[in-house]
């Protein structure tokens, strides 16, 4: 059903363009909003990824899954509205993770001094960490999210991890 939606998208069905993004808004939504943690910025960014929807979607080839190329996208309107908010603050990152999933942490000042730490890796490696350990991602579709092999995933987890146990000065898991 959602491949016959998107090849009536491509064509320049509007019904079927609004169809598909009403079934997949939800799910960008939630994806902006666990890079974010903010309901506005979420709201924000969803909107900017439904209109890059409307003319990136010629350019998808359906090689890959639909949800991969969607939070692909997500990722990047996020990643852009963290660089702009950066600009804008000073330095400040713009997003902070999910804490909740990193099995690592025993009290609230631990998981803060944690989530610093994830936030001063470099991009690779914060993306890398937060795709697996926050939203759950396995190393290949974190991969395919990227647009990287499993391995790079892998490496720039092993990466991480050593930087933050530098920083925090202990093991991570």
């Amino acid at each position: 059903m959602e491949a016959d939606l998107i090849r009536r998208a491509k064509a320049g069905e509007r019904q079927a363009f609004a169809d598909l993004l009403t079934a997949n808004y939800d799910f960008i939504h939630a994806v902006a909003w666990k890079w974010t943690r903010n309901r506005i910025e979420a709201d924000d960014i969803a909107q900017d990824v439904c209109l890059k929807i409307a003319t990136a979607l010629q350019g998808f080839r359906g090689d890959g899954q639909f949800r991969g190329w969607l939070y692909r996208m997500t990722l990047n309107a996020v990643r852009d509205r963290s660089r702009q908010a950066k600009r804008e603050r000073s330095g400040q990152d713009a997003w902070i993770s999910d804490p909740s999933q990193m099995p690592v942490v025993q009290d609230r000042a631990e998981l803060d001094a944690l989530w610093t730490a994830v936030q001063s890796l470099g991009s690779k490696q914060r993306d890398a960490v937060m795709l697996v350990y926050s939203e759950g991602l396995s190393h290949a579709e974190a991969a395919h999210v990227l647009g990287c092999t499993e391995s790079t995933v892998s490496w720039h987890l092993h990466e991480a991890r050593k930087r933050l146990k530098i920083l925090l000065g202990r093991d991570v898991a």
